[in-house]
């Protein structure tokens, strides 16, 4: 996915949180409610994350140097993590923690109705965030189930805010729910109770980001369809033999490293498979803008087996 793509779902989601944010703590300071608390909170942690990201898309920028010769595209998968980590040490913690305090010490809400504009608007912004961010995320998700998409995902985020806008749909939901409840029917802990259930959903949506972003962190491999294009590539010159390996590394959303070891004709001059070399490069550049680093190894297949490609 394009990197301006990203930014402009991480820029909508950043407006309209800081927005949000604000409203919701002072809806929270002037009914008392527990769970528009929590809300305040996730939009103030959420608006704290779309910076981490902008702030990781921006040193992923940085040009590659002595010290990292493959560059700094592997910084947003860290920050990434930084997300997962703080919607769930923050987030789901304050959340969890006054929801407990309001069912334990339950107190009538003031002025409910002005929770209900509140939470009304904030449903209004927060399905245009998520809006933007899934068309985004429709780009490249094609055909595939939707978790599919994410696991196969290399840009962590539009997945991140697209799941940090579905976890605060969910969460204004249970919140006005809670509200209703306890106004409605007196039952004044369904107040607390619903900024746990808020603070549960918190805690969800970091472990399922943590599990994504650890994969990248790793390294994950390019996609079959990428890999099977470029065997096709260096499988079509009549000097080369056979593709003994192809080993991709994705070191940003948009960098992927590619090495591949080739088996070529024996009676091939050292300049002829030179020639054969550049070609197959700059074809691979050519057919997949992905594709940032290429190394090709020349070695006979025998000889690869008995090293046990490792």
């Amino acid at each position: 996915m394009a990197a301006h793509g990203s930014k402009k779902v991480i820029f909508a989601a950043l407006a309209g949180n800081s927005l949000i944010a604000i409203t919701k703590f002072a809806a929270a300071a002037y009914t008392g409610s527990a769970a528009m608390l929590s809300e305040g909170i996730h939009s103030l942690v959420d608006t704290g994350n779309q910076g981490l990201l902008l702030l990781g898309m921006k040193r992923a920028e940085k040009p590659a140097d002595d010290k990292h010769p493959f560059g700094y595209g592997s910084e947003i998968y860290f920050w990434a993590f930084v997300v997962a980590i703080m919607i769930f040490a923050v987030g789901a913690g304050i959340s969890l923690y006054e929801g407990i305090q309001k069912i334990l010490n339950p107190h009538p809400l003031e002025s409910a109705f002005v929770a209900y504009a509140v939470l009304g608007l904030a449903m209004i912004f927060e399905g245009w965030a998520w809006m933007v961010a899934y068309k985004e995320f429709k780009k490249t998700k094609g055909n595939r189930p939707f978790l599919a998409a994410v696991r196969d995902s290399k840009d962590p985020t539009v997945f991140t805010v697209l799941f940090e806008d579905t976890a605060a749909m969910l969460g204004l939901v249970i919140a006005l729910a809670g509200i209703y409840g306890a106004q409605t029917f007196g039952i004044l802990w369904l107040d607390g109770a619903a900024s746990v259930g808020i603070g549960l959903i918190l805690a969800g949506t970091a472990f399922v980001l943590a599990l994504e972003t650890k994969g990248l962190l790793i390294g994950e491999s390019a996609s079959p369809e990428l890999i099977a294009s470029v065997r096709q590539i260096l499988i079509a010159p009549a000097a080369v033999k056979g593709v003994n390996e192809i080993r991709t590394l994705h070191l940003g959303p948009n960098d992927v490293l590619l090495a591949a070891s080739l088996d070529f004709e024996d009676a091939l001059t050292a300049g002829a498979v030179e020639e054969v070399i550049f070609s197959l490069e700059a074809t691979i550049k050519r057919s997949q803008p992905l594709v940032g680093r290429v190394f090709l190894e020349v070695q006979a297949a025998q000889d690869h087996m008995h090293f046990g490609q490792e």
